[in-house]
This record gives C-alpha cells, sequence and structure tokens, in this order.
C-alpha cells in the first residue's frame, strides 16, 4: 500500500486505524465500523478477534484482500456488495447489485405481514411483488412455516439472487415468478390472504440526491417511482383486488412523507382499517389495509 502511505508491515491494530482515518478524510459515515467489517471479512475473524490479536502483523495476502476492499469502499460500493450479504430479520441475505440492500426499516413490513395474517396463520397465502432479494417474502415463510408464499420481480437477475437465498436458508414453500407486478399471476394461483410489496418509491427528481452509495451501485429501476414516487405504489395497490381473498390484507413499504397520500389511495381504492406504521426512526414507513 506504498502508494497511499501505508507502511509494508502492519499489525490489525495500526492498520484498522489507518483505515478508520482515511475513511474518516473522505466523508464516509460510518469509518470505523466500516473498516472493522472489511477487515474481519478479509481476515475471516471476528470484529472481537480484531481487538483480542490487535498486535498481530498482516501477512502479504491479508493486506492484498484488505488493500482490494478498501479501494472498493473509497469508491463507495456499499459493504453489503463487500461481503456479499446483508442481515435481514435475524438472517443472513446474500446481495449484489442485481438487488436492493435490504433495511432494517423494511422489516416493518413483515412485522406488519405477520400480524395482518395472525388468524390465517395455519393456512395463509401470500404474495411478495416486487421481491428482490427475497427477505420480504423467505421472512414471512420461515417465521410461518406453514404459510405458502409466492414472490414475483420483473427482473430476472433479481430473481436468481432470491431463489439461491430461499434455498440456502431452506425457505422451499416459497415460489417465484417473472413478471410486471400482477402479470400473469391470476391462474392457478387464486386468491391471496396478504399481498406485501417494497416498489420503487423514490421521486424520480430526487434520484440524483441519493447518497453515492445507492445512486451509483443500487439497481435503479428498483428505486425510481416516477414523478411523485407513487407510480407503483398506484398499481400495486389498484390490482390488489383481484386477487385478495374476502377479508385479505394488502401492506405497502412508502417513502418517508409519503404515507398520507399512499393511504388516501387505500380508501379511495375500497380498503378499510388502513393504518400506518412506524420504522424505527419514528417515519411512517408502511401503509396497510383490509379489502372490504
Amino acid at each position: 500500500m506504498s502508494e497511499t502511505g501505508v507502511p509494508p508491515t502492519w499489525t490489525i491494530g495500526a492498520i484498522l486505524k489507518w483505515a478508520t482515518d482515511d475513511f474518516r478524510g473522505r466523508g464516509i459515515e460510518q469509518p470505523r465500523l466500516d473498516a472493522e467489517v472489511l477487515l474481519a471479512f478479509a481476515l475471516h475473524a471476528t470484529r472481537v478477534q480484531l481487538i483480542v490479536d490487535s498486535q498481530r502483523p498482516l501477512v502479504p495476502d491479508e493486506l492484498a484482500r484488505f488493500r482490494e476492499l478498501v479501494k472498493r469502499r473509497r469508491a463507495r460500493e456499499p459493504v453489503a456488495y463487500l461481503l456479499g450479504e446483508r442481515e435481514f430479520y435475524g438472517r443472513a441475505f446474500r446481495v449484489d447489485r442485481r438487488v436492493l440492500i435490504p433495511r432494517p426499516d423494511t422489516e416493518t413490513l413483515v412485522e406488519v405481514g405477520l400480524a395482518r395474517t395472525a388468524t390465517r396463520s395455519m393456512s395463509a397465502r401470500v404474495l411478495d411483488l416486487c421481491t428482490g432479494s427475497g427477505c420480504i417474502a423467505i421472512s414471512l415463510a420461515l417465521e410461518r412455516p406453514t404459510t405458502r408464499v409466492h414472490a414475483a420481480d420483473i427482473d430476472a437477475g433479481a430473481l436468481l439472487v432470491a431463489r439461491a437465498n430461499a434455498h440456502r436458508l431452506g425457505a422451499y414453500r416459497v415460489s417465484f415468478s417473472q413478471g410486471d407486478l400482477y402479470e400473469g399471476l391470476q391462474a392457478p394461483f387464486g386468491e391471496f390472504d396478504l399481498i406485501v410489496s417494497n416498489p420503487p418509491y423514490i421521486p424520480t427528481g430526487d434520484l440524483a440526491g441519493l447518497a453515492a452509495d445507492v445512486r451509483a451501485f443500487e439497481p435503479t429501476r428498483a428505486l425510481d417511482g416516477g414523478d411523485d414516487g407513487l407510480d407503483l405504489l398506484r398499481r400495486v395497490i389498484a390490482g390488489a383486488r383481484a386477487l385478495l381473498s374476502p377479508g385479505g390484507a394488502l401492506a405497502v413499504e412508502v417513502g418517508a412523507g409519503e404515507a398520507d397520500a399512499v393511504a388516501k389511495l387505500f380508501a379511495a381504492g375500497g380498503y378499510g382499517d388502513v393504518t400506518k406504521s412506524a420504522d424505527y426512526g419514528k417515519v411512517d414507513r408502511v401503509v396497510h389495509g383490509v379489502l372490504k
């Protein structure tokens, strides 16, 4: 790493401090955390081991692996893509640039889905639209092993990631299909007790202002929700009636500031018990209701 001013021999503690300072100087938001996570990954170690073994010198192969990760993080490639996985609802999901990185706030959608199907937990049928990595569909299926879940996405690459996650995590009751929202889902699928979706909801004009990590690396098609961010949400809400069972529930994730407008779409679409649920940051993140 001589071109960056790093001496040729470094201990774990020294290289960790150097990387933290380097990331901080480049405006990376969590410099110490990113440095620790990436170094632990490069060394096939835990973050605790970094502390315990802080005086151990790194060998050339370890330095080379870490150097490559540092270079990619400097370019703002998300840590989840560098590691190849992201934790969601207590499970590690594989991710790459074909899918959005699961966010903790989306766990709210899983919680809502579980609550809305509590009375049908032994036989619920669930549809997950815009499944991406499959994190929502797979989490619902694994939390309720008797629930049958079908996941759909327009992107073939995303479905490859989702299927691989389902296989690796043992979610064998999840099925998949490619299509634009409800395309091809009428027969033989029948009715669903719950439809969930985390569709694109960022207004087109806001995309340029997203963090570089998101703007440059995550798939634009999974982010762009049209002029007001609600294009896909309108279609999800309008199309759900044809596939929901009587008393079935619809739950969608929305962007910050969009919950009121989406709740009105629910009401106008004939849904009752329309509710807004907040995420971990106290932002109204999920709108849900029941088909009248």
